[in-house]
């Protein structure tokens, strides 16, 4: 049931921790070029050392053209696509006041149903550094975890379900989609 999903390039931690480092380069870049924009970065959320597979690029970009179909009216400033093995990268660099962005990307991650595998997060330079709007500075709620419905960050932190159930639920969210 969709497992070819995971068939793609394995990645070390290593990998994705430089991963890391150069999605913080990029948007240091980014909004220091424009101080008063907002800077959307998409990712996806995917367990396990397969972070990169056709399927998983081809959600991806059924994600962004709703991303793009949900901003259509704001002003681009830049638009980056990075396909690598660590995962795919959207970059949005927009004239949108952060809030207001963070807050359609709420909205669309709780609508779509591929909502729950990204994260949509706002960025923008404060005190010469990025920095992530989070839900919480909104007055939203955390995140739920895909299997029960916890804080999705204390599930991840303390490795409450393996990855295979992880994978699984994950399959289960593409499937219904594709039906």
């Amino acid at each position: 049931m969709y497992k070819h999903i995971f068939d793609g390039p394995l990645v070390s931690l290593e990998e994705m921790l430089k991963a890391r480092e150069n999605r913080a380069n990029i948007q240091r870049q980014l909004l220091s070029s424009n101080k008063h924009a907002s800077l959307l970065v998409v990712t996806m959320n995917i367990p396990g050392p397969v972070k990169y597979s056709s399927d998983l690029a081809e959600i991806f970009h059924h994600m962004i053209e709703e991303v793009d179909e949900e901003l259509n009216q704001n002003v681009i400033l830049v638009s980056r696509l990075l396909e690598l093995p660590t995962g795919m990268e959207y970059y949005l660099l927009i004239d949108t006041p952060a809030v207001e962005l963070k807050e359609i990307m709420i909205e669309l991650e709780s609508r779509h149903s591929y909502g729950r595998l990204f994260d949509l997060d706002v960025v923008v330079w404060k005190d010469n550094l990025p920095y992530p709007i989070s839900r919480q500075d909104l007055g939203y709620p955390s995140r739920h975890c895909l299997i029960c419905q916890e804080d999705a960050k204390v599930c991840g932190r303390s490795r409450r379900h393996d990855i295979q159930e992880i994978q699984q639920k994950i399959c289960e969210i593409v499937q219904l989609e594709k039906e």
